[in-house]
């Protein structure tokens, strides 16, 4: 069978438009919040609560429920957790979220060593497979990304402020610390999104590449989100589709796709500021 055959033949399959559908969602949802948090320099809270996903994940696969419910939770209470250790235990905001995805990854293993038998499960969930993205990871998938989206859009003036100027905006009267709260939870409903295609370890790259490539191009902010989502949909597109026609990971694609992009962008943009 050809390549353009087997790419025929993927549409014709239903897990691949499940793929589609969670992947366009992920690539819309990451790259709004990528853009706060990247230029707020805050972008390593989606590390560590990729590294909580993972717990969460491998919880639920221990008790035998299901992995998106109890991640879902267990991830917007510890990004709440990190912020008000942040506040008021002194605990500066990197060492917060090392020490949440420290504990995460430990609590994630040992429970994987105990549990042996859904090694495999969890292995998907690392890497991600659109092999196994059900219903259910659609329809979540979709209502949590319209939750980020719609949320963005109603407080975007002040995130905007905040995110340029963190004291003028407690000056002029913006709540920050709900505002700062609120991005937290955000984080981690796009990591929840993201663990079936792109995996709980890669989900976070996804948040950080299309910020970063788009800024390349652009310093306005919302010209730079403007790219940064239109290169993730286009990304995160071919990257599921990569990942059906060499029978690789959905996410590792995705991201490799992902760096292979940014490398290209960024050493064409030196060579012309050269």
């Amino acid at each position: 069978m050809s390549w353009f055959e087997l790419l025929q033949a993927a549409f014709t399959y239903g897990f691949m438009w499940r793929a589609i559908v969670v992947g366009i969602s992920i690539a819309l949802s990451s790259a709004f919040i990528g853009s706060f948090l990247v230029l707020k320099r805050f972008s390593m809270i989606g590390h560590g609560l990729s590294h909580v996903a993972f717990a969460a994940v491998a919880i639920g696969l221990f008790f035998d429920q299901s992995p998106l419910l109890v991640t879902l939770p267990f991830v917007v209470l510890t990004s709440v957790f990190v912020l008000k250790l942040n506040e008021s235990a002194n605990v500066h905001g990197d060492a917060a979220i090392g020490l949440a995805a420290a504990f995460s990854m430990a609590l994630g293993t040992t429970l994987a060593s105990i549990g042996g038998g859904f090694n495999m499960d969890l292995y998907s969930y690392l890497f991600g497979s659109i092999l196994t993205i059900k219903m259910l990871d659609l329809w979540l998938s979709v209502g949590l990304s319209i939750i980020v989206l719609v949320t963005i859009f109603l407080f975007f003036q002040d995130l905007f402020t905040m995110t340029f100027d963190e004291s003028f905006a407690q000056v002029s009267g913006i709540r920050t610390k709900r505002l700062n709260t609120l991005l937290a939870i955000l984080t981690g409903l796009v990591i929840v999104i993201g663990i079936r295609a792109i995996g709980t370890l890669l989900i976070s790259s996804l948040i950080i590449f299309p910020t970063v490539i788009a800024m390349q191009f652009s310093r306005g902010f919302k010209a730079t989100i403007l790219i940064a989502v239109i290169s993730s949909v286009v990304i995160v597109f071919i990257g599921l589709i990569g990942s059906f026609l060499f029978d690789l990971p959905s996410g590792s694609a995705i991201v490799l796709l992902n760096g292979i992009v940014f490398f290209f962008v960024y050493v064409y943009h030196r060579l012309i500021r050269a």
